[in-house]
């Protein structure tokens, strides 16, 4: 079963919008065993679009459509998935309807372009998920492209991905005939490049090309990590986990446990709060290059105020030594970091403190330059600082160094048990 992603909107092509969709679908698509081999973008003309359908029904079982369902002049799909379908638009009056009472729902009146939402090619069906107004479309297709089908989905990315979930890979998975299971766990990464982790993977992932049961892929992401994908296939849930947890242990056990910091939905942040809850520690930061960055994402993390005490961003100079009581040091420096650590525990009353200085740029500081770096932890009244050296911009050097420090946190505390 072979099915392609098309994604529509003008703006797609100007490069206004980044097509993040079309990345989600392929990666879902791929985790319940639906082959992907094309995606395409195309501008919003009616000609173009049935002329990429066309092209993506004659290599592939199925096409999905990502964007053009709204109310405006420009939202076309419907009109080109017709042409294609040979058939009619037909308005279902229990989509007027069902439009009509969510815009009531809200207070308002629905304007009369939101009509068009609700014309329908002749023989299709709506998708059951409908989160928004523009219903999402599963279309089959007869004659020349008979026993194939379309779907379309509105570019809004939480609609297409509840559609996606509710009302499409069911369906394709139906009509693959596929009644089995298919699963991935993440490991999430942080300290290792890919080539290493294929250089140490490789063995391992050798033995998996000849025996089967699991494959490991991997996914770069940025100051995020690296993810290793472990994928599954087998007749029921219980069978498709055992061979998950099985798999993760041998790939913990090659990688080490300093290097995979969590699974899955888990961030560096989130893995951190819960190491600092398990111990009955909480944590204070102090942050001047960063700028409340690693407090930001401390405290996106539901829960979070029960272990984190809060923050300080003494960015001039002078309010490290005001406001945390460092000494009159250097500002970018290792005992600058090691004070700001010890300091920021001691006046915000936590057992474990962070501490970042340094220069993000384009600037030099006090004879350092852009990408010089220190960080520091103190845990139970011991500090330790690390200096990195990076040669990004601005934004990357402020991103890694909130990773690094936190990760840093989180291998001591592994450390001390």
């Amino acid at each position: 079963m072979k099915c392609e992603v098309v994604a529509i909107g003008t703006e797609l092509l100007l490069g206004q919008i980044v097509d993040t969709n079309s990345s989600y679908i392929g990666e879902q698509l791929a985790m319940v065993g639906i082959d992907s081999h094309h995606q395409t973008k195309v501008g919003d003309n009616h000609d173009r679009m049935v002329a990429v359908l066309r092209q993506a029904l004659d290599r592939s079982d199925a096409v999905i459509c990502c964007g053009g369902l709204g109310p405006t002049q420009d939202d076309i799909t419907r009109a080109a998935i017709a042409e294609v379908m040979g058939v009619e638009l037909v308005r279902d009056e229990a989509i007027v309807e069902r439009i009509r009472t969510m815009f009531g729902s809200r207070g308002r009146s629905m304007p009369e372009n939101n009509l068009l939402q609700a014309d329908v090619p002749e023989g299709a069906s709506i998708n059951p998920a409908m989160p928004g107004t523009a219903p999402g479309l599963i279309c089959p297709l007869q004659g020349e492209y008979d026993g194939k089908v379309i779907y379309a989905v509105p570019g809004v990315p939480w609609e297409m991905k509840q559609m996606l979930a509710e009302g499409i890979l069911p369906d394709l998975q139906r009509r693959a005939g596929f009644t089995g299971v298919i699963q991935s766990r993440t490991l999430r990464t942080w300290g290792q490049s890919e080539s290493g982790l294929a250089e140490q993977l490789d063995a391992e992932i050798r033995r998996l090309d000849e025996v089967g049961g699991a494959t490991i892929a991997f996914l770069a992401s940025g100051w995020e990590g690296l993810k290793v994908r472990i994928t599954a296939k087998a007749d029921t849930e219980e069978q498709v986990a055992e061979i998950l947890a099985d798999e993760e242990r041998i790939v913990r056990e090659i990688v080490g446990d300093e290097i995979v910091f969590g699974t899955d939905d888990d961030t560096m942040e989130s893995v951190v709060l819960q190491l600092l809850r398990d111990r009955g520690k909480t944590l204070a930061v102090a942050e001047s290059l960063t700028g409340g960055l690693i407090g930001a994402r401390l405290t996106g993390i539901a829960g979070s105020s029960d272990v984190f005490r809060g923050g300080v961003t003494p960015y001039d100079r002078a309010l490290k030594l005001s406001l945390l009581g460092c000494p009159d040091v250097p500002a970018v420096s290792e005992e600058m970091a090691l004070a700001m650590a010890e300091r920021v525990c001691v006046v915000l009353g936590a057992d474990v403190g962070i501490a970042v200085t340094g220069v993000a740029g384009p600037a030099t500081l006090e004879g350092n330059d852009p990408g010089d770096v220190w960080f520091a932890t103190c845990i139970d009244g011991v500090a330790e600082a690390h200096f990195l050296k990076m040669p990004f911009d601005r934004e990357r050097i402020r991103q890694f160094t909130c990773i690094m420090t936190l990760n840093s946190v989180r291998n001591r505390l592994l450390a001390k048990g």
